[in-house]
């Protein structure tokens, strides 16, 4: 939410969301698509937690103030790369395979953002939302 600028992330609705993901839909703190236990949906088994999702909460953290929080998480994800320094589309937490999409561009995408996001906040100089569009230069 906070990403795309649907709401600002000083929105206690956000703060909420994001903790919420990240307290109860994570793996060792990698996010899931969603708890298999808790669903039944007709497959069986178990899948990887999402690299891509998983970066986006490095980013939401940054964006509600949760640097500490959000560098943690940065850097476990970072010690999940390849001996080539690629993700897939998942990963399983518990062994660190990579499975699904390899490599998947889209987790690159999101590495990206997640560390630019990360050196910004450190460095102060994050960019906050603006719930006014830019005003038309005449």
């Amino acid at each position: 939410i906070p990403l795309v600028r649907f709401l600002p992330p000083e929105d206690a609705r956000v703060r909420a969301t994001v903790l919420a993901i990240a307290d109860e839909l994570t793996v060792d703190g990698m996010v899931l698509r969603y708890r298999t236990a808790e669903t039944d949906d007709g497959l069986h088994g178990e899948e990887g937690t999402f690299t891509i999702c998983s970066f986006w909460l490095v980013s939401a953290l940054c964006e509600i103030d949760e640097l500490d929080r959000a560098r943690e998480l940065c850097e476990k994800l970072l010690s999940y790369a390849s001996p080539l320094q690629l993700y897939a589309e998942e990963i399983d937490p518990r062994s660190g395979r990579h499975l699904g999409n390899f490599p998947q561009a889209f987790s690159h995408l999101a590495l990206i953002n997640a560390v630019m996001h990360v050196i910004h906040a450190e460095a102060g100089t994050t960019h906050k939302f603006s719930a006014a569009p830019p005003s038309p230069q005449p």
